[in-house]
């Protein structure tokens, strides 16, 4: 971090009454979701933890749930008094490097989402047995120019929303199933990351649409009454 810029801080620390965003609570619930399936957790622990996380209100409650769990420290997300790069409006300043802040998720008669702001890895893996999940890249950044979600899908189905002018390649293989591709809008727009969508569906499926960020749409919106 350079001298001018300007700090961020460290929510579950220097701000324990900020009030936590459905992002916040979802990240923890991703690091609970990773306990269980590695044995550090049994299902009752789960169970108490993901009740309690999705019942917090503010970073206070949140940083208790996985203090001492490995991925404790990325579970809370810091607050940043600058702009975010997904409300700048450039692809420049969305493709930030570095690792994702998620590299998969699983539903298995249940479900999953990424969505708001968020890193999406190079290469990010999910899996949904009758369950479903939601991928939403509106409003992410990207950790390289070009991305890959791979998506194995039984009796389930994944939902991937890309905005638009990001261009988007569909590789998956469909049995009983399928993938969707998104309707053309035209070229990509220059700097738009790449979106490579792959994986299996067996009785199941993978859909991908292109939608405007809420914010735009509700600017429109606005603008058309």
């Amino acid at each position: 971090m350079t001298d001018d810029a300007v700090p961020e801080v460290r929510a579950s620390a220097a701000a324990p009454d900020l009030r936590a965003s459905d992002a916040d609570r979802e990240r923890v619930a991703e690091v609970l979701r990773d306990a269980l399936a590695e044995g550090r957790l049994d299902m009752a622990e789960f169970e108490e933890r993901l009740e309690a996380a999705y019942k917090a209100r503010t970073y206070g409650e949140l940083t208790p749930i996985t203090r001492d769990l490995p991925a404790a420290a990325t579970a809370a997300a810091p607050v940043s008094f600058t702009k975010s790069p997904a409300e700048s409006g450039s692809w420049a300043s969305r493709i930030v490097g570095g690792e994702g802040s998620s590299t998969g998720g699983v539903a298995i008669m249940s479900g999953f989402e990424r969505k708001g702001r968020w890193t999406v890895p190079k290469r990010f893996t999910c899996f949904a047995f009758m369950g479903g999940g939601e991928i939403d890249l509106r409003e992410a950044n990207f950790a390289d120019h070009e991305v890959e979600i791979n998506c194995v899908t039984i009796m389930g189905g994944v939902q991937v929303i890309v905005p638009p002018g990001v261009e988007v390649v569909v590789r998956g293989i469909g049995v009983m199933g399928g993938f969707e591709h998104p309707r053309d809008d035209g070229p990509p727009e220059p700097g738009a990351p790449r979106v490579v969508i792959g994986g299996f569906a067996f009785w199941g499926g993978v859909g991908v649409t292109r939608k405007a960020p809420r914010k735009l749409r509700k600017e429109r919106r606005e603008l058309g009454d």
